[in-house]
């Protein structure tokens, strides 16, 4: 067991035939942590304390390797286009799993949705469009936005041209060729 890790209580089974007591033993040492949803970490030592897992860390182990990204305010906002409230929760598309759990002492939403391998800025930007209502903007509030991203090159047009055809609704990409014509 390394310092960091994360992993789930099947991976306990290569050193006992019951797992899960193998688990809750390690737990009670103080070897392990439990994050819940049958995952667990190994405590690292940091200055202060024990230093939580980092939340990439924790998402792969809890969906096994399926590919997800990680969304939601605070990718809306490094764009500069999205209000500048947070969430309690962290939103996570993936490809395996739906629901709010508990990882940790962190609230996460997992939604099934399609998305890019290696999402562009773009995506985010799309993406933040088709849940307006969540981030609590209104299409006329992020028009101007949008405009300013595209005028200062922040918002490449082709790309997001091409992310919208792929993941957006049709009202949503007629907002957006109005806005790139609005952004020349």
């Amino acid at each position: 067991l390394r310092p960091g890790e994360v992993l789930r209580t099947k991976v306990l089974s290569a050193w006992s035939a019951n797992p899960v007591r193998l688990a809750q033993r390690l737990v009670r040492e103080g070897r392990l942590q439990k994050l819940g949803q049958g995952l667990f970490a190994v405590p690292k030592a940091g200055r202060f304390g024990k230093v939580p897992p980092d939340l990439q860390t924790v998402l792969a182990a809890f969906l096994e390797g399926a590919p997800f990204v990680l969304t939601g305010p605070p990718a809306w906002n490094s764009l500069g286009l999205g209000s500048t409230a947070m969430w309690a929760h962290s939103l996570v598309y993936n490809t395996k799993r739906t629901g709010d759990f508990m990882l940790g002492n962190q609230p996460v939403r997992f939604r099934r949705v399609r998305f890019p391998e290696q999402p562009p800025p773009e995506w985010f930007a799309v993406d933040l469009l088709e849940s307006l209502s969540a981030a609590g903007l209104t299409l006329e509030e992020l028009r101007p936005r949008l405009v300013e991203a595209l005028r200062g090159g922040r918002l490449d047009p082709e790309r997001l041209r091409a992310m919208a055809a792929e993941y957006s609704t049709a009202a949503h990409r007629a907002f957006l060729e109005r806005a790139m014509m609005e952004a020349p």
